[in-house]
């Protein structure tokens, strides 16, 4: 098993002067699970290309315990990758698929077979060792490939989406089994992926990446309840958190028809007259239907989910319309047209620079 780091790695590719991974500082520790996420082209499958050795690397270096791999070639760095598209042989069996490392390297058959064998145990895959990867599922060539990958025994798991050519209700089961293979293996892994859900029911920790810039790492808890940015605040969290520019008040912020009180010292550390608030949809409070408190919220689309439902509405915020959305129980959900009168809950906001984006709220 082994750390890895990426010391100020920065990839810049050919003909193009913007780095797609610009400098990034990443410690993951021995048997984490940290996962990569961020929108398309923010650079996390290329940062995870240059761990596996297929990407060049431009500046700073990347180590795997105490080896400098930075210009080493794949074979030679003792990670095991599991693709989006699981990159089977289609005309050899799953059990020849999952031991063709550990046949390229000089393994005997014995071995390989007693390897696939207890790996085709773990991940429920024994009846389908002598089928061909056409006959299975997109589920089950996924385990197939994830087979592979531990039949090797490597030092770094290395994974690309490997979940995003599965149906939903498949995703979910099978990052279950993903998180809780790990945790047996206890093998570093580094997983990449644009869905922020699958991040953060998964990591140990996870690192939000935009345009090839580290925007923070932290463990999920963490980065729901204290985003460093406007950034990671709009994009951890699902649906997103509603950010709202607000005057500063005395005691606090003007939201709508009532001044909510935020943390002083946030106020204190900017001298702009207003600052952008994020709300979770699940941290506002619905005032009485007299009531005139905060902003009065006009009732576009209501998704009910059984236990609770999330409405989609529109507020006026200053001069301009603002979507937000607003958690309700499932037992009182508004009717489409109707108006709601919401308040952030006290201690549940999110106080940010609006012309920098920085946190300033503890």
């Amino acid at each position: 098993m082994a750390t890895v780091t990426f010391d100020k790695a920065t990839r810049i590719y050919p003909g193009s002067t913007k780095p797609a991974v610009d400098g990034l500082d990443i410690e993951i520790a021995d048997g984490e699970f940290l996962v990569l996420v961020g929108p398309s082209g923010c650079g996390k499958s290329t940062s995870l290309r240059m761990l596996a050795g297929l990407e060049d690397v431009n500046g700073g270096a990347i180590r795997i315990g105490d080896r400098d791999v930075t210009h080493l070639p794949p074979k030679d760095r003792d990670i095991a990758m599991v693709f989006q598209n699981y990159a089977l042989y289609p005309h050899m069996t799953v059990a020849d698929n999952m031991g063709f490392a550990l046949k390229i390297a000089g393994v005997n058959k014995a071995e390989i077979r007693q390897k696939v064998e207890e790996a085709a145990k773990i991940l429920d895959l024994t009846e389908y060792l002598d089928r061909k990867p056409k006959a299975l599922s997109g589920g089950q060539r996924q385990r197939v490939a994830m087979g592979r990958a531990i039949v090797r025994e490597p030092q770094v798991f290395l994974m690309d989406e490997p979940l995003s050519n599965l149906d939903a209700k498949l995703r979910v089961s099978t990052r279950t089994q993903i998180a809780s293979l790990q945790r047996r293996l206890g093998i570093t892994t580094v997983y990449v992926t644009h869905d922020q859900v699958e991040a953060l029911t998964m990591g140990d920790r996870v690192a939000v990446l935009k345009d090839g810039l580290l925007q923070q790492v932290d463990t999920p808890r963490n980065m729901y309840d204290k985003p460093a940015n406007l950034f990671v605040a709009g994009f951890i969290g699902s649906p997103a958190m509603n950010l709202v520019e607000v005057p500063i008040a005395d005691g606090g912020v003007k939201f709508g028809n009532s001044v909510v009180p935020v943390d002083r010292d946030a106020l204190s550390a900017t001298t702009e007259k207003s600052v952008t608030v994020g709300v979770r949809p699940e941290h506002f409070d619905v005032a009485g239907a007299d009531s005139d408190q905060g902003l009065a919220v006009t009732v576009n689309v209501v998704e009910e989910l059984g236990s609770d439902a999330f409405v989609y509405g529109t507020a006026k915020v200053g001069d301009e319309s603002k979507d937000l959305v607003v958690r309700v129980g499932g037992r009182n959900v508004p009717e489409k047209g109707s108006t709601l009168h919401v308040v952030p809950r006290s201690g549940e906001t999110h106080v940010f620079s609006t012309s920098t984006g920085a946190r300033l709220s503890d």
